[in-house]
């Protein structure tokens, strides 16, 4: 912002001369005597402020499309060496289990942003039932003291059905509100509503093996510098953050070679 102010203080010192000094000339000048600059001000506040906002979202734009240009060369980098996450055995697929695409998703349960994550998964696997499926792992925050237990939940019920795993994992996420406020008690009835085995539940919840699946999972993330939630892996590529649909399904699209002319044939 300093810089924003030089320049439109010095643009404002060119249009109350009459002559055309040089940068260097205007600098000096203001440098020597700047209320020279204050009375300009002053005088005429709003062109100041005009040239200020101008060369401030000039600024911004030029941010935004510096951003975007290092995205998009960092994505075909990913493209053509795609990072390469494990699938280990037992994990609890959503999806066909032999789809084109895995998209790896690290997540908390408690994140607030990790809801929407869970929203536009659902969306993906609706709008790709065939194509895509997703492997979810843990990406749990310190500070969010349920997501670790409903993690180790999670893997726990899973030892005894992936298919009430997914149904625990899809309730944690539309009752967010009732986990932080009820914690394991919400845990529990959740998986007691499930027809759960509540003594091998409280069993394999006890057992340290749990614990290096979850471990395993946020040592991977972190070796491909996830440190928020959520955050994805699309056959190798990143997308670190609760992007909406259109995002998810540009990877997706390129993955499966569509283009923009196929799609409209």
């Amino acid at each position: 912002m300093k810089k924003l102010v030089i320049i439109g203080l010095s643009a404002m010192a060119f249009v109350l001369t009459n002559c055309a000094p040089s940068a260097k000339q205007i600098k000096e000048a203001v440098e020597k005597d700047p209320s020279i600059v204050f009375v300009a001000i002053e005088k005429y506040p709003d062109q100041f402020i005009e040239v200020v906002n101008k060369a401030a979202q000039e600024a911004q734009r030029k941010a935004q499309d510096k951003s975007i240009a290092e995205e998009s060369k960092k994505r075909d980098e990913e493209f053509a060496n795609p990072l390469k996450p494990e699938v280990q055995e037992g994990r609890v697929i959503f999806g066909k289990k032999d789809a084109k695409v895995t998209i790896i998703e690290y997540s908390d349960f408690e994140c607030p942003y990790c809801s929407k994550g869970y929203q536009t998964m659902k969306q993906v696997l609706a709008e790709y039932p065939n194509d895509v499926r997703i492997v979810f792992k843990h990406l749990p925050l310190d500070f969010h003291p349920q997501a670790m237990p409903a993690a180790k939940y999670f893997e726990a019920i899973a030892r005894q059905s992936p298919e009430k795993a997914q149904k625990f994992h899809d309730a944690v996420f539309e009752n967010q509100g009732k986990l932080r406020a009820d914690g394991e008690k919400f845990l529990t009835d959740s998986a007691k509503k499930l027809g759960v085995d509540m003594k091998k539940l409280t069993t394999d919840l006890g057992d340290a093996s749990l614990m290096t699946r979850i471990n395993a999972d946020m040592e991977e993330a972190k070796k491909f510098n996830f440190s928020g939630t959520p955050g994805f892996l699309i056959n190798g590529v990143s997308l670190r953050g609760a992007y909406p649909y259109p995002e998810f399904k540009s990877i997706i699209d390129r993955h499966l070679g569509k283009t923009e002319e196929t799609k409209k044939q």
